[in-house]
């Protein structure tokens, strides 16, 4: 007799009352703080996880071996309580594997009937690691989950859990064995995040912490409801007409066909961001905003996360490549040029 796996069910925060700034505040630094006692610097990924969790986005979290890319995975789930599932990427690994398959089970009674069994992508939390190890046909599993929250299979729709969110690793250095993302699925990342090498006081600290064998438990300290609460005022943070317009202005300025555009852009970009960017920028400027202890988007706030919300979204040329010229250099340069008052 095969038993189908549970589907999580979707907590509901429709009768809990709405959160206030304070509280999403204190919540925030609650999970921040069980997430960094045990992962060793790299405040950047951990900030910018907090801010896709609650915006309800993916992250694409970039970095060598050894990182802790998987164990901050890991310490958000535990932290939030979210039923997370780890899909090991590989060549061999087929779009059933993740989405989940039609099987032949047998009832109590002796009858067979075709049973859904759920793939691990029914789930809270989905750890993709080394996303980019997969064929670009298991790679598609994820697209409609990512951007639509649901799974198709037989020409029946499936809703998956709420929150849902996808946090998907890849090396960045190895190239044998690996299939690069299209951009379809780079554009339905809110945000790509590096994972850079730990200063000598953050690696000792590592170090130590591996020598004596002691694991920092992670304590729970909210749950899904909760993070759906923080969610939901997120959305209602208020975005001014021209602060909105000054994300979208950045957006157009990465574009190489601008009429006014940067000859560094015209030169070096070969697609600039989708609509997506922009959306990105206000929705994870929000985010930042609360944290930041404000009730509204800023300037700053758009700045702030401009680059792990556009670097993933630019196609450079050929040659950019070739003189190691960077997204991040890009961005920078284009906010540096575009003005906060257009006239």
């Amino acid at each position: 007799m095969t038993v189908p796996l549970p589907i999580p069910a979707t907590p509901t925060d429709s009768a809990a009352p709405p959160m206030t700034s304070e509280e999403f505040q204190q919540v925030a630094s609650a999970v921040r703080g069980q997430v960094q006692a045990v992962i060793v610097g790299q405040d950047e990924a951990v900030e910018g996880t907090l801010v896709s969790l609650i915006a309800g986005g993916h992250a694409l979290l970039e970095g060598v071996p050894g990182l802790g890319k998987t164990s901050l995975v890991r310490a958000f789930g535990r932290a939030l309580d979210l039923q997370h599932g780890r899909i090991q990427f590989t060549p061999d690994l087929m779009p059933a594997d993740i989405t989940g398959t039609t099987v032949l089970a047998e009832d109590p009674n002796g009858r067979r009937t075709l049973t859904f069994q759920p793939g691990p992508v029914f789930g809270n939390l989905i750890l993709a690691d080394e996303i980019n190890r997969a064929t670009p046909k298991t790679q598609s599993a994820l697209l409609e989950a990512m951007q639509e929250g649901t799974v198709t299979l037989a020409n029946v729709r499936r809703e998956l859990p709420q929150p849902f969110c996808v946090l998907a690793t890849q090396n960045p250095i190895e190239l044998q064995g690996t299939y690069p993302l299209p951009e379809a699925q780079l554009d339905r990342f809110l945000l790509k995040l590096f994972f850079g090498m730990p200063s000598r006081e953050d690696l000792d600290a590592i170090v130590l912490r591996t020598a004596e064998m002691t694991d920092t438990p992670v304590r729970q300290v909210a749950d899904a409801g909760m993070l759906l609460r923080m969610r939901r005022l997120a959305h209602e943070v208020p975005m001014a007409r021209h602060v909105v317009d000054y994300a979208t202005r950045i957006v157009l300025a990465l574009q190489p066909g601008a009429v006014d555009g940067l000859e560094l852009v015209r030169r070096h970009v070969r697609f600039g961001p989708s609509p997506r960017g922009a959306q990105a920028l206000c929705l994870a400027g929000r985010v930042g905003a609360l944290l930041d202890g404000r009730y509204n988007l800023a300037f700053a706030d758009v700045r702030a996360i401009a680059k792990p919300a556009l670097r993933h979204r630019l196609v450079l040329t050929f040659d950019a490549q070739r003189q190691e010229i960077s997204p991040d250099t890009i961005i920078e340069e284009v906010i540096a040029r575009v003005p906060e008052d257009p006239r």
